[in-house]
């Protein structure tokens, strides 16, 4: 499914700052196309589910004396 976002850029220095409010995901890059496309990217990865980075598995700790 996909749904329209709407999406702020400005320049900060020599950086292109993008920001979309309704996620409050930002992003940047060296140009307008650079930092939209980046800010694609983040959104994609806001929405996508979280997975595990450790093992699921419990870890029993030992006692140091």
């Amino acid at each position: 499914m996909k749904r329209p976002f709407a999406a702020t850029v400005w320049r900060e220095g020599k950086w292109y700052v993008s920001e979309c409010l309704e996620l409050d995901v930002a992003s940047q890059g060296e140009s307008e196309a650079e930092a939209l496309s980046n800010l694609k990217e983040a959104m994609e990865l806001h929405y996508e589910p979280p997975q595990a980075t450790r093992s699921t598995r419990s870890v029993t700790s030992t006692a140091v004396a």
